[in-house]
């Protein structure tokens, strides 16, 4: 089999002939390309190319089956000193986002730190309220088919169609820092934004991504313990997924949730949700959740892409835990149904590439199907 083989198989519940590994070689690419620390080995090579020489699938995140406007709503952007300064223009207000940067950022071509978010007041909502009512989904199904033949057995794409609207408006609109004071201070507000974020998702986005050419897509970002809680997963993001997965799978599709954090109390409920597939999964050391309990909840009913924490991959941790680490999640997964390893989230700008290289050699060594 090929990479993309072995995914397709994962997703169908089938038995690839060995365990994929497609971890995320982005960040530390990037670093390496910024700082001009790339290791010799790797010297002119583009991510494909050094994919390749680590004999490594692509998490091929780039696709894209549509394009959203916004109709009527001017964006002006600036540089002020470290900010970066985005103000959106409508007929009925402004709203605007300022993120800092350093530059240790910077030389690392990494994102910088929200410091300001759309919504401050209740003003502020009608405003967001007024793009969301002038958002379009355009259907860019040749663009998907033209990236889909690019990756061709390297990988399957993975197509990202944004997040439910609480926890878009969790993670664009107010922050997780004024979210629930914002829930509890303009409830009325809250919930009214999020009844038409959902009907023009409903209406606009839904049917466009449900005709697509596509296979897999990502849909929700770090819904977790600590941001989704239960009692607000229940009632503001499980009912919207409830109804669009069914459509989805109607359709034959399948889909992700970007789980690089602590999904522990919420596992159960991602599950109820309907979602195929858990992506950049991560586990303890980093979060309080082993690889044992989540196998113990989700059985093989939802396939887990990663598995290996990036902290492992760090210089700071020492080889024989690393190693072992690695042979303790092959134990934990065999016989190796409903898994893809990866690296939780990324493999970091100060990560040991060999390392990756490691965990090839070890799939290649004891990953064919079955595990024992």
């Amino acid at each position: 089999m090929n990479h993309r083989e072995r995914y397709l198989a994962v997703l169908d519940g089938r038995h690839p002939d060995r365990i994929p590994f497609a971890p995320r070689l982005l960040l530390w690419y990037n670093a390496r390309l910024a700082t001009g620390t790339m290791p010799a080995q790797f010297k002119g090579l583009s991510l494909r190319e050094v994919e390749h020489k680590l004999g490594i699938g692509t998490p091929a995140r780039d696709g894209k089956v549509c394009t959203m406007r916004h109709e009527g709503v001017e964006v002006v952007t600036r540089r002020e000193g470290g900010q970066y300064i985005v103000e959106h223009h409508t007929p009925v207000g402004m709203l605007r986002t300022v993120t800092h940067y350093s530059e240790d950022l910077n030389a690392l071509d990494m994102a910088g730190r929200e410091e300001e978010w759309l919504l401050k007041t209740p003003e502020d909502y009608k405003v967001w309220e007024w793009i969301w009512e002038h958002t379009y989904w355009d259907p860019a199904y040749e663009d998907y088919r033209a990236y889909d033949a690019e990756i061709g057995a390297d990988g399957l794409p993975m197509v990202g169609i944004g997040d439910a609207p609480f926890h878009e408006f969790l993670l664009r609109g107010a922050g997780y820092g004024n979210g629930y004071y914002h829930l509890a201070d303009y409830q009325k507000e809250v919930e009214h934004l999020l009844a038409v974020m959902t009907e023009v998702q409903r209406e606009r986005m839904w049917p466009v991504v449900a005709q697509s050419p596509a296979r897999l897509f990502l849909h929700g970002v770090h819904h977790s313990s600590a941001f989704t809680p239960p009692p607000m997963y229940e009632k503001y993001v499980l009912p919207y997924y409830q109804a669009f997965i069914p459509l989805l799978h109607e359709n034959g599709k399948q889909i992700a949730m970007h789980a690089d954090n602590d999904t522990s109390l919420i596992l159960e409920l991602l599950e109820q949700a309907g979602y195929d597939m858990l992506e950049c999964f991560v586990t303890a050391p980093m979060v309080p959740l082993t690889l044992e309990q989540a196998r113990e909840t989700l059985g093989n009913r939802v396939v887990l892409w990663g598995c290996l924490p990036s902290l492992l991959f760090a210089p700071s941790v020492p080889e024989d835990e690393f190693r072992a680490y690695v042979h303790h999640v092959f134990d934990v997964i065999a016989p190796g149904d409903a898994v893809i390893l990866g690296v939780a989230d990324n493999v970091m700008p100060d990560s040991v590439i060999d390392r990756v290289a490691y965990v090839q050699q070890v799939v290649e060594e004891r990953g064919s199907y079955p595990i024992r």
